[in-house]
């Protein structure tokens, strides 16, 4: 008896093996957008073996925390190189996870029969987010410092149970040891485990009702007499040597930015988060990395006081929309076909737009509201602009895909 049939016999191995990656057949024509999904994984499992081996040297304590850090940086053999590549693979994570998400709205990945597919991406998506928040306040720089305090302050905002839920949060009154403590739990133990199970299930479900396509067509609707997809190829060896080349592509990449740019100017890692935690010395300008600006950017573009409850809890109701928004696109769009191949102006002008928008509110994030950083309007207003287009591009979403005119899908992939 061979290992593998020993195996067999107490574990499927082979089984797994085949229905996921040699037997599980996978649409042929998937182009340069499919490359993102398998480099989110990539990157998901470099950040948990980076962070496992920063964890071995840092001291979660409000007093030795920076020092920690600091010690890492100069004095572990390779600790410069690690904690580069955590803090820049948080980045490059969100840059994957955002061109993965903006490939399922070209391509109509959230349609039917994908939305389960489409609702654990969110919320891995939101996890994601949670891991980022929990892990920026650990090296207790100023701006960790002052954006975790204003981030909790937030919830505050929140009637009834705000003050009590930013004390529980914090675990005091302000910003302090014990906030530090639970923050790097939340982070090295909780967020990652459940970051882990939720692409797990993320990809049983894929597996189960199959890949989407640029064309989007569903290859299991074809198959020959041997109950195989027409249209379909072996994930093992095909894709996992294109997806191979893919990674090689990014990581030159990536260690590119690790080796020579590691703050990119400020985007990757702040200047003020190389100075410690001080409570007396406030940053100039108090923003969050770049991949949360686009909802920091809707939150202060809410300044009417005259709304009830004020401008700080319609703020936070707007940022907490424009996240939820999108775990109803399944429901919102009611086009005939899946992909933006074959859909008409509307929705492409949208998709553009939407597109344009956001990357706009990133930008506008990172200044100062009151500035003139574009042209003509101050960076608010721009807010305010982007904010309407942004919501527009949901709310709307079932006049314009009903009214687009669309051309027929084809029976067969490209």
């Amino acid at each position: 008896m061979s290992l593998i049939n020993w195996i067999d016999d107490r574990f499927p191995l082979t089984k797994v093996w085949n229905e996921h990656l040699a037997q599980y057949y996978a649409p042929k024509n998937f182009n340069f957008w499919y490359y993102f999904g398998g480099l989110a994984v990539v990157v998901l499992v470099l950040q948990i073996v980076t962070g496992i081996i920063l964890t071995m040297h840092y001291k979660p304590d409000a007093d030795l925390a920076f020092a920690s850090v600091e010690y890492i940086m100069r004095d572990v053999p390779a600790g410069w190189f690690v904690r580069y590549l955590h803090g820049v693979g948080a980045s490059m994570f969100f840059l994957v996870v955002y061109l993965h998400m903006f490939r399922g709205l070209m391509y109509g990945s959230y349609r039917n029969p994908r939305e389960l597919i489409w609702i654990l991406g969110m919320v891995i998506y939101v996890a994601l987010m949670a891991e980022a928040f929990f892990g920026y306040l650990l090296p207790w720089g100023n701006m960790s410092y002052w954006g975790a305090q204003v981030i909790i302050s937030l919830f505050g905002a929140i009637p009834v149970i705000g003050e009590p839920l930013a004390e529980w949060i914090r675990g005091d009154f302000v910003v302090s040891d014990a906030t530090l403590n639970r923050f790097f739990a939340f982070h090295v133990i909780l967020l990652p485990l459940l970051l882990a199970l939720l692409v797990y299930l993320h990809i049983v479900a894929l597996h189960k009702v199959g890949s989407n396509n640029p064309d989007g067509i569903d290859i299991k609707k074809n198959k020959d007499k041997d109950g195989i997809p027409v249209d379909g190829i072996p994930f093992h060896p095909y894709y996992t040597v294109k997806d191979t080349f893919g990674i090689a592509v990014f990581m030159t990449i990536f260690l590119g930015i690790v080796f020579f740019v590691p703050e990119l100017g400020g985007w990757f890692l702040e200047k003020d988060n190389f100075a410690p935690a001080d409570i007396l010395q406030t940053p100039p300008d108090i923003v969050p990395l770049w991949y949360l600006t686009p909802y920091y950017s809707m939150l202060r573009a809410v300044t009417f006081e005259w709304l009830p409850g004020g401008a700080k809890v319609w703020g936070v109701i707007a940022m907490g929309a424009a996240i939820v928004m999108f775990f109803f696109l399944p429901w919102l769009d009611r086009a005939e076909v899946r992909s933006i191949r074959y859909r008409g102006w509307m929705y492409k002008t949208a998709l553009t737009i939407f597109a344009v928008t956001f990357v706009m509110l990133g930008y506008l994030g990172t200044k100062n509201p009151g500035h003139i950083d574009l042209f003509l309007f101050e960076n608010v207003i721009w807010a305010q602009i982007g904010m309407l287009l942004y919501f527009a591009f949901f709310l709307l979403m079932p006049i314009y895909t009903t009214l687009d005119r669309t051309k027929p899908e084809p029976d067969r992939v490209g």
